[in-house]
């Protein structure tokens, strides 16, 4: 079932923390109630499916992949998202991703939290995801990746010092 977005925003309130767990596939295996409230779904149907199931179209790729590749790397991530839920509207949140290790070292699961995204870093972030999709979705030749890279560079930051920035945005 595909869920057309509209323009109508959830409020995630200053006292919400959303947090759900996945395992080594994406999938979620536990989520807090604010999640189902804000994602508009029950746990049936959200448990055990992919984290993708709230991902917004408006979201580049590029944010994602940085965010799987640093956790499978056992790293930390910040950055902020905007989710899709199921009635089509949408909610921006500042998301605080953990991962976790089994003995061997190898990727286990990850936690995200997540809270209300400030309003000043909403202000930098919206034009600048809108950007990346538009070049994920271009033949133009231009990179989300050097379009990334180049917003980084201008804030004072790098790829290896992106979760600084992210943290810098949402603190401003």
């Amino acid at each position: 079932m595909k869920i057309e977005p509209t323009d109508i925003e959830n409020e995630v309130r200053s006292i919400d923390i959303i947090v759900s767990k996945g395992d080594e596939k994406g999938d979620i295996t536990y989520a807090n109630p604010i999640f189902f409230k804000l994602a508009g779904y029950t746990q049936g149907e959200l448990l055990y499916k992919p984290h993708s199931i709230i991902r917004h179209p408006d979201m580049p790729k590029i944010i994602f992949e940085i965010l799987w590749k640093n956790i499978q790397d056992g790293k930390d991530v910040h950055t902020f998202v905007k989710n899709l839920s199921k009635d089509g509207s949408f909610y921006w949140v500042y998301a605080h991703v953990r991962a976790a290790k089994n003995p061997d070292g190898s990727f286990r699961n990850y936690v995200s939290t997540r809270k209300t995204m400030s309003k000043s870093a909403r202000e930098v972030i919206e034009p600048l995801y809108a950007k990346l999709l538009e070049s994920e979705k271009s033949e133009d030749g231009s990179s989300p990746m050097s379009i990334l890279e180049e917003f980084l560079v201008y804030n004072g930051a790098t790829l290896a010092t992106f979760n600084d920035a992210m943290l810098k945005l949402q603190n401003s």
